[in-house]
C-alpha cells in the first residue's frame, strides 16, 4: 500500500505509531530540559495508554504498523546494511572516542527488531562496559552518562517526516537531540521492501534547515499549511515548496505558510490548529491575534510567488472551495480553560474521518464543544502520554487515508 495522504479529515486506512519503550525510562531530572520533556512520564501506565490508542484507530477500520518493526523489516530485508546504519547511528554519539567501542557493542545484537529498540532506549557508559579514556571523566562518574542518548520524543511519530499527496519529506528536526530520529525514516524509505526507491522524497533529512512533521497539515489534493514556528524555519518552508512544485506528478500546487508564536506551548501548528470536519477547525484562540499567512505558488523557471493573505479562516475556506468554515476555539474561548487544555493538546486531534476525531479525555470542555457540534469523539486515557506534551496528532503518522 503506498503512501497517500490528500486530506486531514479523509477515512484513515493506514497509520504508523511507536509503542513508547525503555527510552522513557533514561530521562532523569537532569536530562528532562534537554530531552524536550517538562515531566518523567511512567512507562508501563503509558504503554497502556498507547495501546488503548492504537486499539482505537484499528477499531475504526485503521491499519497500524510501527516505526520499530518498519526498521527492523529493513535490516532484516537487507543483510549487511545494519553495517552501514550502525556506522551512522554511532556519529550521533557526542563522545567521539567511544563510538567504535559502541558500534561493537550493538553489533553484538543479533535480533533486528532488538537492535532497533536499543538504538531508541540509548546505550549508557555503565552497560557499554568501557574503560574511560579521560582521567577527569573517571574520577566525575561518566558511567552514568549515555554514549548514545535516548530518543524519548519517538512516539512523537508525526514530527521525523510527514506524507505529503504520495511522497514523503524526511525531516532535519530543529533541536539535536531529535535529529538522531530522522535515521530511522531515512532507511525505511530507501531500502524497505515496500517503500525503498518507490517513494518520491521532497527533503531527505540532510537539508540546513529545520522543519519538523507536526507544522505540516494537508489541506487538500492541492494545497498544504507549513506552519513558521520554534521548530520550522521559513526558509525549509520554502526549499519544500520548490521541492514538490517541482515534481510534475504531485497535486499540491499551494503551500500556506503560517506564522505562530515561537515558544514551546505553540511548538507546532498542530498544537494549535487541526481540522476536526469538512467545515470545521479547532483554534488555540490565544495565537489568532498574531497570525500571518503567505501564500506560496510556482512561478517561471522554478521560482516561488509569495504573497501576504488576509485572515486565517478566510483562506482556509478558499483553498477548501466553501463559503465559510468554522472555528472552533479550544477551550470555548475562556482564558483559563483554553490555555489548560491547548497546553494538554486540545487543540491537537487526530481526524479519522469527517467528524470523527480522537482527542485525549482531560480536555472536556473543548471535548463537549465538539459533541454539541455533532462530532464524534474518540477519547483515549492520556494521564502519562500527555506530559510529552503531544496529543493524538502527534502520535500518529497517516500513512494512507482514502480518497475525499
Amino acid at each position: 500500500m503506498s503512501i497517500y495522504v490528500k486530506s486531514e479529515i479523509a477515512p484513515l486506512k493506514r497509520v504508523m505509531l511507536h509503542r513508547p519503550g525503555r527510552e522513557l525510562e533514561h530521562l532523569t531530572p537532569g536530562t528532562l530540559e534537554r530531552l524536550l520533556f517538562d515531566d518523567i512520564p511512567y512507562l508501563p501506565q503509558a504503554q497502556k495508554e498507547h495501546d488503548n490508542f492504537a486499539e482505537t484507530l484499528r477499531g475504526i477500520g485503521a491499519e497500524v504498523v510501527y516505526l520499530e518493526d518498519l526498521a527492523a523489516e529493513t535490516l532484516k530485508a537487507n543483510p549487511g546494511l545494519r553495517e552501514e546504519f550502525l556506522t551512522e547511528l554511532v556519529e550521533f554519539s557526542p563522545y567521539a572516542d567511544y563510538r567504535a567501542a559502541l558500534y561493537q557493542y550493538l553489533m553484538t545484537v543479533s535480533d533486528d527488531k532488538d537492535l532497533i529498540l536499543k538504538a531508541m532506549s540509548g546505550v549508557s557508559f555503565r552497560e557499554l562496559g568501557a574503560k574511560p579514556k579521560y582521567k577527569l571523566s573517571e574520577m566525575l562518574g561518566i558511567e552514568h552518562n549515555f554514549v548514545l542518548e535516548p530518543m524519548p520524543n519517538l512516539y512523537f511519530t508525526r514530527d521525523p517526516f510527514e506524507s505529503i499527496g504520495e511522497g514523503v519529506a524526511i525531516n532535519r528536526m530543529h533541536y539535536p537531540t531529535r535529529c538522531q530520529e530522522t535515521l530511522f525514516a531515512r532507511y525505511i524509505f530507501a531500502h524497505h521492501p515496500e517503500f525503498g526507491g518507490k517513494t518520491h522524497l521532497y527533503a531527505k533529512g540532510t537539508e540546513h534547515y529545520s522543519l519538523e512533521g507536526g507544522d505540516v497539515l494537508n489541506i487538500s489534493a492541492d494545497t498544504i499549511a507549513v506552519g513558521i514556528s520554534q521548530r520550522t524555519m521559513p526558509e525549509a518552508v520554502e526549499n519544500l515548496a520548490r521541492n514538490i512544485f517541482a515534481d510534475e506528478t504531485a497535486t499540491v500546487r499551494t503551500v500556506l505558510a503560517v506564522v505562530i508564536p515561537a515558544k514551546r506551548a505553540t511548538m507546532h501548528l498542530d498544537t494549535v490548529l487541526t481540522q476536526v470536519d469538512r467545515d470545521k477547525f479547532v483554534v488555540f484562540p490565544g495565537m489568532l491575534p498574531t497570525l500571518r499567512v503567505f501564500e506560496l505558488t510556482p512561478a517561471a523557471k522554478g521560482g516561488l510567488k509569495i504573497r501576504e493573505k488576509g485572515s486565517l479562516e478566510k483562506v482556509l475556506a478558499e483553498k477548501l472551495h466553501l463559503d465559510r468554515i468554522q472555528m472552533i476555539l479550544c477551550g470555548g474561548g475562556d482564558p483559563v480553560a483554553s490555555e489548560r487544555e491547548q497546553w494538554n493538546d486540545g487543540s491537537n486531534t487526530l481526524c479519522v474521518a469527517p467528524g470523527k476525531v480522537v482527542t485525549y479525555n482531560r480536555n472536556t470542555v473543548t471535548n463537549k464543544i465538539f459533541r454539541d457540534l455533532g462530532i464524534e469523539v474518540l477519547e483515549i486515557p492520556s494521564g502519562e502520554l500527555s506530559r510529552g506534551r503531544g496529543g493524538p496528532r502527534c502520535m500518529s503518522m497517516p500513512l494512507n487515508r482514502a480518497p475525499l
